[in-house]
């Protein structure tokens, strides 16, 4: 659009990123200038409070560079020394903030929100603060603004009991405590300032809440008073309030999800002052789930710090009189259910923890990746990225795993392997998979060596360090869960799916994504299964189903097929699983492991350990070997016994139904979908839309994208103007080479006009109405090798975008 200006700005302007990252590391003082002698250095610090859309966009904090107006943008980012000439187009540009989204002015460092407007704020150099080395100390987790955190460090030691936990046998005479509440109890713990639904996150800060923390705790008389002392404002914690309304006894109401008034499944505390020899009760009593794994037999976790100490115990499976029931309290709202049970702690004056299960926080995350970091074998074979920030800024990291190949074909001839955790934070049985496969990957193993040979390993280990930090079960810090929200258009408001769904829609025009897995947790049935998608292309009929059947073979005592389920509902059309799988990945699967134990085999109604969730992630590896052995036996096996499955589950199910069915004919009338139930235990089956803030946003964006697509459509629609179109390739086949490196960018100076063409005809060739007649009208022997629109039609990567 203006050759002259674009021309001027490659020959006398030195390269923004490379100016930009200059003044910001004088900034944060890697160089000698002083904060000071920094133009607009720290002296922009409004954030517009008042409109909706930027108030997610101050997310990283108090260090933000807010620059306000366009003008001082400029000042900024281009030099002064440009001519008059140069200049009067700049003011030109200015005044049409439209110009601003040509992909040739548009700076790699302003932030541009949902609907391509500038955010006032500078985007953080890559890779500057995200790289982990023991040089430096970790990077502090950022909590909203609102939270109150103590500055104790909390840490638990893994341990594996020596004998088997076995489940709670319910005797039948369990105490049912009435709730009393505060009007016949004592409040001893109570957070005051708690974001609830109505409210949404604006921003964060290392250490939450400015000022001095307040002493929730009561105080104690003296050293015969055996007040219990709470305390949950630590990373995962979630505890809402206690109430004393006995000697020993306690009732306890959790914390809901943040910003949201439901959630309530996830526990985790800390407790002090115990006594040996007495006998304490702790009910909780604002759980939603009308089921639960405490109806059969699973026992709340217990962490003594002496123990922990002195004997290297850690987390152990405790509790007696274990009840799960519902609150007969009518407060004409949603019911509540609770959980009793009864504890006898260790030690005198312990300090000790509860939790429902074993606890994984963004700190233990960040320990064991700066260990990968700083291992000089693991380091040359698994790459640390960040794939984005959080919305409270905290960094989403991404791990590629995979050896060195010795030429491009053999890197090229890869196939890739998606794995994630942690979208849901309260389930923190994924970290414990996720950290057995990464220690199987990133060993010396021959088979972990072979495994990467043969794959690209993309991880994600913690999609939303967010609601794990803050001790949220189900959503992020927009409210929401976001295994329903895989498909958004918000890039902005729900980042960590939104870059993930990207990355892996680049990895797969790059290569073949062979499987993608999500690993969850389950709160109401027991085992280790997986949920698919059902293939209705006959020649991968049941091909889906071959990994979780080889995976219950080498896990015959975790892993339960029969509790594998393969039906795609429409309330999950939202979850990663599903949008992979829309996206062209077979074999896409939710793994969930329960915070139970299993049922099977020699483990039968004993409790899961962290070494049993590790090893999940061990097997994992070891059936992804099966999965991809040339010799396609145990494939064929295992194909076959799923048909045999499939008959009898089609015999059992027309047999209910008191109907006949010759098995021997062909099924492909029979529709896989209707002989499976759906899927159970998702603790919300249903989204729960956006939102109002949020929805506005979308709203305006995709009326946006309407009227661009509708603007498209309108482009030479008459005949004349497709044969002058079409004439025009015809005299310039240059433009369409088979090299996939070829660049339209060297000849853009040379042709201003003809370039501006090409890049017309990109845009239409996102049109089907054209294809057929471009199609015939390109000379033989000039067709394009590409995907883009059809087969036969070559794009560059780098002019897609345009």
């Amino acid at each position: 659009m203006f050759p002259a200006l674009e021309t001027h700005l490659k020959q006398t302007i030195p390269d923004p990123y490379e100016d930009f990252m200059y003044r910001h590391l004088q900034y944060y003082g890697y160089f000698k200038a002083q904060r000071g002698s920094l133009p607009n250095s720290a002296t922009h610090q409004h954030v517009r409070k008042n409109n909706p859309q930027y108030l997610l966009h101050g997310s990283l904090g108090g260090k933000d560079d807010l620059i306000p107006d366009t003008l001082q943008k400029e000042k900024l980012l281009w030099p002064t020394s440009l001519s008059s000439a140069v200049h009067r187009q700049i003011e030109a540009i200015n005044r049409d903030s439209h110009m601003l989204s040509l992909p040739h002015l548009r700076s790699r460092q302003l932030l541009y929100d949902e609907l391509d407007e500038v955010n006032p704020r500078l985007r953080e150099p890559q890779e500057l603060f995200s790289f982990l080395s023991t040089k430096r100390p970790l990077l502090a987790p950022r909590w909203p603004i609102e939270c109150e955190v103590i500055k104790e460090n909390i840490h638990h030691i893994e341990w594996a009991p020596p004998q088997p936990e076995y489940f709670y046998q319910p005797k039948g005479n369990e105490k049912v405590p009435e709730i009393v509440g505060e009007k016949k109890g004592t409040v001893v713990y109570q957070l005051d300032s708690v974001p609830t639904e109505g409210s949404y996150f604006t921003s964060s800060r290392v250490g939450g809440k400015q000022g001095i923390i307040k002493e929730l705790a009561v105080t104690l008389q003296g050293p015969e008073d055996n007040t219990l002392l709470f305390e949950s404002r630590f990373e995962s914690g979630n505890l809402q309030k206690a109430v004393r309304v006995d000697t020993y006894e306690y009732e306890l109401t959790l914390r809901t999800d943040l910003y949201t008034n439901k959630h309530t499944q996830w526990f985790y505390f800390r407790v002090q002052n115990t006594r040996k020899d007495a006998t304490y009760r702790f009910t909780i009593v604002n759980l939603l789930k009308p089921k639960s794994l405490y109806t059969v037999g699973m026992k709340p976790l217990l962490y003594s710090q002496m123990d922990a100490n002195t004997h290297n115990i850690g987390w152990r499976r405790e509790g007696n009189e274990i009840k799960y029931y519902k609150n007969n309290t009518d407060d004409g709202q949603q019911p509540f259910y609770c959980l009793t049970w009864t504890i006898q702690f260790p030690y005198d004056q312990d300090t000790c923890f509860f939790a429902h299960f074993y606890p994984y926080t963004y700190t233990d995350l960040q320990c064991y990746l700066l260990s990968v970091a700083d291992n000089p074998i693991q380091s040359q074979f698994c790459k640390l990225q960040t794939l984005c920030r959080s919305l409270a800024g905290n960094t989403v990291y991404l791990l590629t795993i995979t050896n060195p190949s010795q030429t491009p074909q053999e890197a090229a001839a890869k196939k890739a392997v998606v794995l994630s955790a942690r979208v849901h934070p309260g389930e923190s049985n994924g970290s414990w998979v996720m950290k057995g496969f990464l220690d199987f990957i990133l060993s010396n193993s021959p088979d972990a060596q072979l495994l990467r040979d043969i794959f690209v390993f993309k991880v994600l280990p913690m999609l939303n360090p967010d609601g794990v930090i803050v001790g949220n079960y189900r959503c992020s810090l927009a409210g929401r869960d976001l295994n329903r929200h895989y498909k958004t258009i918000l890039k902005e408001s729900f980042p960590c799916i939104w870059y993930t769904r990207n990355m892996i829609k680049r990895l797969l025009e790059e290569r073949e994504v062979l499987l993608y897995c999500d690993f969850h947790g389950h709160s109401r049935k027991n085992n280790t299964f997986l949920y698919g998608c059902n293939n209705n292309n006959r020649k991968y009929w049941l091909h889906e189903r071959v990994f979780p059947l080889m995976l219950s073979k080498n896990a015959p005592d975790k892993f339960s097929f029969h509790s594998c389920n393969f039906k795609v509902q429409k309330c999950k059309e939202g979850t990663g699983r599903v949008v992979m799988w829309r996206m062209g990945i077979l074999n896409s699967y939710t793994m969930e492991s329960t915070f139970g134990g299993s049922t099977l085999g020699s483990k039968r109604d004993t409790h899961f350990t962290i070494e049993d969730l590790k090893s999940l992630g061990y097997h994992v590896c070891d059936t992804l070997l099966d999965f991809c052995d040339p010799d396609q036996t145990k494939f064929t096996q295992c194909l076959a016994e799923l048909k045999e499955l499939l008959r009898q589950e089609i015999h059992k199910k027309f047999h209910e139904l008191g109907q006949d069915v010759d098995l021997e004919e062909s099924w492909s009338d029979i529709s896989l979908s209707d002989i499976e139930s759906s899927t159970s235990g998702s603790d919300s089956s249903l989204s729960d839309g956006l939102p109002v803030h949020l929805a506005n946003i979308a709203d305006e964006l995709i009326r946006r994208r309407r009227r661009v697509s509708k603007n498209k459509k309108k482009s030479l629609q008459t005949r004349k103007q497709r044969k002058e179109f079409a004439s025009t390739l015809q005299k310039h086949p240059a433009f369409f080479k088979n090299s996939e490196n070829s660049s339209f960018l060297p000849m853009r100076n040379e042709n201003p006009r003809l370039n501006e063409v090409v890049f017309l005809f990109l845009t239409l060739c996102h049109t089907n109405s054209l294809t057929s007649q471009i199609s015939t009208s390109l000379p033989q022997g000039d067709k394009c090798s590409s995907h883009l629109c059809y087969p036969n039609l070559t794009v560059p990567l780098g002019a897609r975008k345009h």
